[in-house]
């Protein structure tokens, strides 16, 4: 098989279908990315990341959005319900041992789920602040508007997820928090001279395998950029001062806050520094394109993988998951 092209890719439907596999095999992925057209019940997912890994180079990612709350594709009736980060924040703040404590166990539980699905990836903690008077793209994703209860907390989720097996992805590094607007549709603008508190909780888990960029522009930190595409911020601020040296994503790259064809923009997210460009919708043309363009995977972005998904064998335990699940509805009714 040819060596994997530094992009992951979405699909487009609840199966494999024989023009993305024959892509796939053509120009690899360095993995796939999951969302809820995926998405129809456990046997479905079951077969659909087996298709995926038979195309997929050895080791590739399957990812999922899975954050609990308002994010997340795995959904009852198959699926447990998971709680946003906002409630477990706001039980951190009455108790924080509890509040630790049932972040670990959200973790763990979707980390369980997730690769019972054949999934190893999981997008999660949100690292961002949740900020009065900031758009609610974030909102209740977020834990608190205290980095240092947001830096634990998210700590506790990620360690959580790598108990079971799943590596964590911390979004959305330099943060998002204070942007006023949604990614999704514009670029958000962030004038704050200072975002140390922004900053704060991804320095404190700069040792966590893999984190997602911001598609948001900093003044402070490069006027002409969003972060995704900015060495400034990539080199001197999330290299540089947040120390985080493992797996670098970048966010959608199909989002509006972004602008070009979207080979255009991944090919500008792996020269600003991102490892990885993630281009997400799963349409034919886009994933031809992007494949086609984005240079090898590098070998730093492929050590960086291969650490991270050591540190998830390392951290592996066997979980009692019907005794974690009463444990985190005991704490949440608290």
């Amino acid at each position: 098989m040819p060596v994997s092209r530094a992009a992951i890719v979405g699909i487009a439907g609840p199966a494999l279908d024989a023009g993305e596999a024959a892509l796939f095999r053509a120009f690899p992925p360095a993995g796939a990315i999951l969302f809820r057209r995926n998405v129809e019940h456990p046997a479905q997912l079951r077969a659909l990341t087996q298709a995926l890994h038979e195309v997929l180079p050895a080791g590739a990612p399957i990812m999922v959005d899975q954050e609990g709350g308002r994010v997340a594709r795995l959904r009852p009736p198959h699926w447990r319900a998971h709680p946003p980060a906002g409630a477990i924040g706001a039980l951190h703040a009455r108790d924080a041992t509890a509040g630790l404590r049932a972040a670990w166990l959200t973790g763990a539980l979707i980390g369980a789920e997730c690769l019972a699905s054949g999934i190893d990836v999981a997008c999660a903690p949100v690292l961002d602040l949740r900020l009065p008077g900031a758009h609610d793209v974030v909102g209740d994703r977020g834990y608190s508007a205290d980095p240092h209860a947001v830096a634990s907390l998210g700590r506790a989720m990620a360690e959580g997820l790598l108990a079971a097996g799943v590596l964590p992805v911390a979004k959305h590094v330099p943060g998002h928090g204070r942007a006023r607007a949604d990614s999704h549709l514009a670029l958000p603008e962030v004038d704050a001279a200072d975002l140390s508190g922004d900053m704060l909780p991804f320095a404190a888990n700069a040792d966590l395998p893999v984190m997602m960029t911001a598609h948001i522009r900093y003044s402070a930190l490069d006027p002409d950029r969003p972060a995704t595409l900015s060495p400034p911020v990539i080199t001197e601020t999330i290299r540089g001062r947040i120390g985080f040296p493992g797996l670098l994503l970048s966010d959608d790259l199909a989002m509006q806050a972004l602008n070009g064809a979207p080979e255009q923009r991944a090919l500008a997210a792996l020269a600003a520094g991102c490892d990885l460009a993630l281009y997400c919708p799963g349409d034919t043309g886009g994933n031809a394109g992007v494949l086609r363009a984005c240079p090898p995977t590098s070998e730093a972005a492929l050590a960086r993988l291969a650490a991270a998904r050591a540190t998830a064998a390392r951290a592996r335990q066997t979980l009692d998951v019907s005794a974690l699940t009463a444990e985190r509805d005991r704490l949440l009714a608290s």
